[in-house]
């Protein structure tokens, strides 16, 4: 009987479905057991600071954002929990640590992500559930630029998550807006130059979902693509992926010399100084330095770009830079 209730109560398996997603979280966060979450008589602000003191967080800030990171976990408030913490979020230095060391909170963002799967693909996706999406994202960008959180972050694999968001080709502002965000959740693992971040995304499809957006994608998201291409270069573990096999270093050149192509007619400097700083890069390499002598695009070659750099002091330096090191009169040390 009970079984059988169950199965014809909507309500009661969404209800258990949520339950078991954050009994999940919690086994994947390590609570300890004589930590009772479930306590009938304890109020949401009790449970969070009995999280709080296990693993050692701060809670003694604004009341209000301790309470409001925890109706993330509550189906009904999540939605305006979402836009007010995304805003706000730059204001609490220790978000990041709340968010993935409360119960239930990771398993709700998550669950934001994977609930929008179904809108990619044939891509109907409404400005409004993606404005929703994308304040998730901007939680996880959160967590994902915290040095507490940053590993964990990763050996969670939340990543291959988003993805899917990458793969989208819309041109629609839906799914611009929700590429980029998603890009700014990688940005912020690359940006503090750490291997073990290059090294997890070099087992994922991350490099030709990124040579597509910066491709295809809008100015701002061709310039955060090719930044974090930019940052795995810097990587000598990058740098050395890369240009391993010939059909790499082609996936990149090519994707590189379409962009100065296209920067001839645009002039974007922003976007043009992380193509010059890649072309840099790879010809620190011995090998693409040699194919680049060969394949360099003519307009860095020439004063093509003189104009828009006129007043870009370092990025005139890093294209000199280049042009000295493809110089068949020049022998590096690398």
């Amino acid at each position: 009987m009970h079984s059988l209730s169950q199965h014809n109560n909507p309500q009661l398996q969404q209800y258990l479905q949520i339950q078991q997603a954050q009994q999940a979280a919690a086994s994947a966060l390590a609570a300890p057991n004589h930590l009772n979450l479930s306590l009938p008589g304890a109020s949401l602000s009790n449970h969070l600071h009995a999280s709080a003191t296990i693993h050692g967080l701060p809670m003694g800030g604004d009341p209000w954002a301790n309470a409001t990171v925890i109706e993330l976990t509550n189906p009904v408030e999540r939605e305006r929990a979402l836009l007010e913490l995304s805003k706000k979020r730059e204001q609490y230095e220790d978000l990041a640590l709340i968010l993935w060391h409360s119960f239930g909170v990771m398993a709700a963002l998550l669950q934001e992500i994977v609930s929008v799967y179904p809108m990619l693909s044939p891509p109907n996706l409404t400005a409004h559930l993606s404005n929703r999406v994308c304040n998730a994202l901007a939680l996880l960008q959160c967590v994902a630029s915290h040095i507490e959180t940053r590993e964990l972050f990763l050996n969670a694999h939340i990543p291959l998550f988003l993805y899917p968001f990458l793969n989208t080709t819309s041109k629609t502002r839906p799914f611009e807006y929700l590429r980029l965000t998603s890009l700014g959740v990688i940005g912020a693992l690359v940006k503090n130059d750490n291997t073990d971040v290059i090294q997890f995304l070099l087992s994922t499809e991350i490099i030709p979902l990124c040579l597509r957006i910066m491709e295809t994608g809008s100015e701002l998201s061709k310039t955060v693509a090719i930044f974090i291409v930019q940052k795995i270069l810097l990587d000598e573990t990058g740098l050395a992926y890369i240009c391993q096999t010939y059909e790499r270093f082609y996936a990149v050149g090519t994707v590189l010399s379409n962009m100065v192509n296209q920067l001839v007619e645009t002039q974007a400097v922003r976007l043009l100084k992380h193509v010059v700083r890649c072309y840099v890069r790879l010809s620190e390499n011995p090998r693409a330095r040699e194919a680049l002598r060969q394949c360099l695009p003519e307009p860095l070659r020439d004063a093509t770009f003189s104009v828009v750099l006129k007043d870009d002091v370092n990025t005139k330096r890093y294209l000199a830079q280049l042009l000295v090191n493809l110089s068949d009169n020049v022998v590096t040390t690398n």
